[in-house]
Formats: structure tokens, C-alpha cells, sequence
């Protein structure tokens, strides 16, 4: 064992990722010191001192493996021996095929882990400034309510632009559920941005009866509340399509929905009077998003709505609109694949603030950030995941999977603004090679989304395999140090 195991593994914040990170280091023989403030100052959000403590949602969502993305990542985090996802199942509430859990029974069943593992030691305290360097390996994972003074202290060390204070969220579609029948690839004008070809994004036409019927739509749908802790603004360039719609109803049709230097096509004699636009996410191009549609409206009404949309009415959403505070790091640029501050790589972050959304993405990556900190102390280093599996396809987009742009819509890897937090989908999985999708013997056409069904559970079967190995040959490589 290394000589630095003397030193322990700090870790800053006590929420999911912090947790778990806290547990997966001790149980590979790296003492932890676990930095949690509150029981000394508390958050707008939480009501306990418990580790762990859900502020949202009791629903760790669909528990389904075999066909479901985030059933995916709960197979994957119970084979790296998750201490989320032993609690979660051990509180677990009917939910049907969801993993649903007792709040208050998951936070103090989390909390009593951590605090009796004999390598863990809980200090109440405060961080209000970026640990210092004498302290080693260390994982901050404070979450989207980080405290002013450590906030402002990581953004002083990377750069105002690189950490964010607010969610301007616009839905994210799966490419592979647009009609391309309706909507055509063209840039504005065809002009073509750095590294683009004219025709970067996709764009669905709506005619006048279409569009008011739309705005009608938006005017009248539910829309979701602030809560009383975020205080979040709303920015002239990030309003939500529904307060723009409120303005006047030419509002959108003169903004995002513009269908100036654009020619349908598919019907080149007709000129639009609305357009969409879609402009791609990911670098691997399976994902787009609804360019200017953040949005408070409800997520049933933005399913119902924006599939009025022409070429979107079978679409399958990989993520739905909002807008809430949230502080998150512009990861891909400041992070390196380990998860290490490129200015500092003594510090990892994990958790919500990486740009994850949701608890157990949030959970997984201080399972990565954690067993990549163990490694190191261990004096070795460990890949990461295959980027087919949920966790490694989840790291990747958040440290080098996502397209950047700048705010005239060209892409530009130093730009902040289009990067936002995302939950884990199969859109962020790497595209089945060609022949790898059949047909059952004996079928000879695909009916309804039985074409989807499969894609999905062929997705599941590739990533529970790769990362059942990367997992058994981490232990190995781990074991034999």
C-alpha cells in the first residue's frame, strides 16, 4: 500500500455524491475525512443534518434494467457495491416498477453508515474557500445549493465564466424519434460557423393555423412554480417561451421561432411562417436540443405541446424544459476525464455540481470520483469506464461529450452558456454499430416502437456487460497494490 494512504481522502459536502464517495473510498482501505456544514449552518433546502437528506422527490425513478437507462446505472452502481443503492433498497415504498424510498429512513440509514464505518470521520465545519493543498487528495461535492463563500472561491480559481448559478433548461430530443420526412437540416442563410457546413441545424415548419394553435397551447398549459429558496432571475436572453408568448403572440415568431433564411426543403414554393430549430448536443450527434424553449411549463404539458410541433410528434425527450437555480461547474472545459481540476488536480468534483441532474447521477459520479482519488493514493490509475456503459457514457458527456456554442449558435469549445446539467439517457450512449440490431428470427417488419424497445434493451445488455468487466478488473488492479 502507498505511503500516502497516511493522508486521508478529503471530502467537501454530504449529499448523495459525498456519501457515497465517502463509503466507496473506505471500502478500499482509504481513510476519509468528510467535510459536511450542516449541523453548523444550514441551507435553504434541507431540514436535517442527516447525510443524504432528499430535498425533492423520494423517487429514484425507473428501476427497470433491462430497458431503461437509469435501471441501467442503478444495476451499475449495485455491482460497484453502492452505499445509495443498498440504503435505497432497504427503504424502498411501493412505487411500482420506480425504486421509490422512505426519506427519513434512506437519510438516517446513509448517515448511520458513514458514521460507524471506523475509516470515516464527519467533521460539522463549514468550507468557505477552496481546501488547501497541503490537504491532499480531495473531492468537493457540494451540490447545486454550494455556500456563497466556497462558490465564489471555486469561481475565482477557474473563472467566472466557468461556474453557473441558475438553469436556462431547453428540451433535449432523441434524433432518432424526428421526423426527417417533416424537418430538413439548414443553418440561417446557410451560413456556415467554425467547424459547421450550412446545414447545422434541424428545422420544423409550422404554418400560421399551426402556430397560433401552439401559442395557445403554451398560453393556457400549467406551469411549475418557483420554489421559495431559488429566487432564481429570469434574463431577456433566456425568458421562458411562455413569458414570451405572454408579450404578444408575434413574440416567439420574431425570436427563436423565426423563419427568416430558411427554405423548407421538402416544399422549397412554401415559405414557413414559424420555424423550430434543433441544433445538435452531443458530439456524438444523437441528441438535439430545442434552441431557446427553456421553459416552467409542467412536464406533462411540454410532452402534450411540443408534439404539436411538425417533425417532433413522435418525439422522445431525453430531457424537458426549466428553469431553477442550480450552481454547476462548465465541466468539459475546467475537468479533465478523471474528474481533476485542470488548475488544480489535487481536487475532484463529484456530484450535481459536475453537471449531472438527478440523485443517483448525481451518486454515480462520486463513485468515479472517489475510486479514481483511491487509485491515485494507491499509487496506480484507473481508466474509466467504457463510455457504453451508463456511468462511463454520464462521465463523457459531462467531460468531453458535450458541443459548445457561443451565443450567436457557432460552435466554440470555450463557450460556457450551452453546457447544462443532464440526467442519464441512451442518448448519451455511443450509436450500436451497423448489423448489431436485428430483427427476431422469423419477423420480418418492426411494429410500432418495437424497433426502439430493442435498440434500448440492446443498450442495456452491452453496458451491464462492459461494465461488469471494467468493475471486476478494477478490483483487481486495486487488490494487487
Amino acid at each position: 500500500m502507498n505511503e500516502e494512504i497516511g493522508t486521508p481522502l478529503h471530502i467537501v459536502g454530504g449529499g448523495l455524491a459525498g456519501s457515497e464517495a465517502a463509503w466507496q473510498a473506505a471500502r478500499l482501505g482509504i481513510p476519509v475525512m468528510l467535510h459536511e456544514m450542516r449541523g453548523v449552518r444550514g441551507t435553504d433546502a434541507h431540514k436535517s443534518e442527516d447525510m443524504a437528506e432528499l430535498v425533492c422527490s423520494n423517487s429514484f425513478r425507473s428501476d427497470d434494467a433491462t430497458a431503461n437507462a437509469v435501471g441501467v446505472l442503478h444495476a451499475e452502481m449495485r455491482l460497484a457495491d453502492s452505499l445509495i443503492m443498498a440504503c435505497g433498497d432497504a427503504n424502498q415504498v411501493p412505487a411500482g416498477s420506480a425504486l421509490a424510498v422512505d426519506r427519513e429512513g434512506f437519510a438516517a440509514a446513509v448517515t448511520r453508515a458513514i458514521e460507524d464505518h471506523p475509516l470515516i470521520t464527519v467533521v460539522r465545519e463549514e468550507i468557505t474557500g477552496l481546501p488547501p493543498r497541503d490537504w491532499g487528495q480531495t473531492i468537493i461535492a457540494t451540490g447545486p445549493l454550494t455556500a456563497p463563500g466556497l462558490a465564489a472561491a471555486i469561481a475565482a480559481e477557474t473563472g467566472q465564466e466557468s461556474l453557473a448559478f441558475f438553469d436556462a433548461i431547453a428540451p433535449i430530443v432523441h434524433f432518432d424519434t424526428i421526423d426527417l420526412t417533416k424537418a430538413w437540416f439548414q443553418s440561417r442563410y446557410d451560413k456556415a460557423g467554425p467547424g459547421g457546413s450550412g446545414k447545422d441545424y434541424l428545422n420544423c415548419p409550422m404554418d400560421e393555423a399551426q402556430y397560433n394553435a401552439f401559442i395557445d397551447a403554451i398560453l393556457a398549459a400549467e406551469k411549475t412554480a418557483f420554489k421559495e429558496w431559488e429566487n432564481v432571475p429570469y434574463f431577456d436572453g433566456c425568458l421562458p417561451i411562455e413569458v414570451m408568448a405572454e408579450r404578444g403572440r408575434e413574440t416567439l415568431r420574431h425570436g427563436p421561432m423565426k423563419p427568416m433564411g430558411l427554405t423548407n426543403a421538402h416544399d422549397p414554393d412554401t415559405k414557413p411562417y414559424a420555424v423550430v430549430q434543433l441544433r445538435q448536443d452531443n458530439a456524438l450527434g444523437t441528441l438535439y436540443n430545442m434552441v431557446g424553449f427553456q421553459t416552467k411549463m409542467k412536464y406533462g404539458e411540454q410532452t402534450r405541446i411540443f408534439r404539436m410541433i411538425p417533425g417532433l410528434e413522435e418525439a422522445e425527450f431525453a430531457r424537458l424544459g426549466g428553469i431553477h437555480r442550480n450552481t454547476y461547474l462548465n465541466s468539459p472545459k475546467i475537468l479533465d476525464e478523471r474528474l481533476r481540476l485542470k488548475t488544480r488536480p489535487d481536487l475532484r468534483f463529484a456530484g450535481q455540481i459536475t453537471g449531472c441532474e438527478g440523485y443517483i447521477e448525481s451518486a454515480s459520479i462520486g463513485i468515479l470520483a472517489a475510486r479514481f482519488a483511491a487509485a491515485q493514493m494507491l499509487g496506480t490509475e484507473l481508466a474509466p469506464p467504457p463510455i457504453t456503459t451508463a456511468m462511463g457514457a454520464l462521465l463523457h458527456h459531462i467531460t468531453t461529450g458535450h458541443v459548445a456554442y457561443d451565443e450567436d449558435g457557432t460552435s466554440n469549445e470555450r463557450s460556457r452558456r450551452s453546457f447544462q446539467p443532464m440526467n442519464i439517457n441512451f442518448g448519451l450512449f455511443p450509436p450500436l454499430a451497423e448489423g448489431e440490431l436485428k430483427k427476431p428470427e422469423g419477423v420480418k417488419r418492426w411494429r410500432g416502437k418495437e424497433k426502439q424497445l430493442a435498440k434500448k434493451q440492446k443498450y442495456a445488455k452491452r453496458a451491464l456487460s462492459g461494465f461488469a468487466e471494467w468493475i471486476d478488473g478494477q478490483q483487481r488492479l486495486l487488490a494487487a497494490e
